[in-house]
């Protein structure tokens, strides 16, 4: 076991990460560590940067030049710590740390391995989801856990909401262990065995693209409501009214019996919520605020008010 750091000093750390959620998570971490160096991508590079100034950055595109970038430095921490790379990283690059890279995971795993477990979180509906300190493996999202930590979804939650409760929450465990791993207090378990789920198969999410956020009204109000704050940011939820492109950005399932059963699917109406009412696979969706193309933010009612024959 290699010996810890001097208890006076701020424990050493490399860090690995890419775009906004990773220089928050640096930021948090600064105060806290010594950063030894950040490694990030070419295009977040100055984002990244800013969470941590007069810190080295060093920066690699793919997994090639990761391996090639590591071979030409000499880290002295003897741990790193990873959030949102978006990098497959190797073992050649894993073994340059002596105790190994964290990976902060913001989900329950073997729930939501993957590309973007935040999104999928909310698309599936459920209550909960979590954080997840493992040590990296080249396995995707497979390596053995140091800890896990719940936190609730509030209903409603988009998932620049729930992202931001993460953030905060893996900030708190990576506090609390990296420094435990450092003196070779945090035992790695199998995440069959560890994970607060229990015993449950792993489920996997994946990398959005521009043709999830086209909303088709086939599918039930719920799954669509779930869509649109999951897709708030991208690819964001699309569709046509009064033959114009909008983005809905916040809408709701009706609950009122007699709105489930009129019309065929797709058709618009009134409800009495004075939202825009659009006939699903299952149930009634509520359009309550949307982003005409080219325009700004409104309520339902603002648009309704300019495209009357839409009823």
């Amino acid at each position: 076991m290699h010996s810890s750091q001097p208890a006076q000093s701020k424990p050493s750390i490399v860090f690995f990460g890419s775009g906004p959620v990773a220089a928050r998570s640096l930021e948090l971490l600064a105060p806290s560590f010594s950063i030894e160096a950040v490694i990030t991508k070419p295009v977040t590079a100055a984002e990244v940067s800013q969470a941590c100034p007069g810190v080295p950055i060093h920066t690699a595109h793919d997994r090639r030049s990761l391996n090639e970038l590591c071979d030409s430095l000499c880290f002295t921490s003897h741990c790193a710590v990873l959030v949102d790379f978006g990098i497959i990283v190797s073992r050649q690059v894993i073994d340059r740390f002596p105790l190994g890279i964290i990976n902060s995971h913001f989900s329950l795993l073997p729930q939501w391995r993957g590309a973007d477990p935040i999104s999928f979180a909310i698309l599936s509906g459920q209550a909960e989801t979590g954080v997840s300190l493992m040590l990296l493996v080249e396995a995707m999202d497979e390596g053995p856990l140091l800890a896990q930590a719940v936190q609730a979804i509030p209903e409603g939650t988009t998932t620049p909401e729930l992202t931001a409760l993460l953030i905060e929450l893996s900030d708190a465990m990576l506090q609390a262990i990296v420094p435990m791993h450092l003196k070779g207090a945090a035992i790695p378990v199998p995440q069959e065995t560890a994970s607060l789920l229990g015993t449950v198969q792993p489920t996997y999410s994946r990398k959005l693209t521009k043709a999830d956020g086209i909303l088709d009204w086939h599918k039930s109000a719920a799954r669509l409501e779930c869509e649109i704050r999951a897709f708030i940011q991208w690819p964001k939820s699309r569709t046509v009214l009064a033959g114009k492109d909008v983005i809905i950005t916040a809408a709701h399932a009706a609950d009122c019996a007699p709105l489930t059963t009129d019309g065929a699917i797709g058709t618009v109406s009134m409800p009495h919520s004075g939202g825009i009412g659009v006939v699903c696979g299952e149930g009634m969706l509520i359009i309550d605020r949307l982003k005409p193309a080219g325009k700004p933010e409104m309520p339902a009612a603002a648009f309704l008010a300019g495209h009357k024959h839409l009823l």
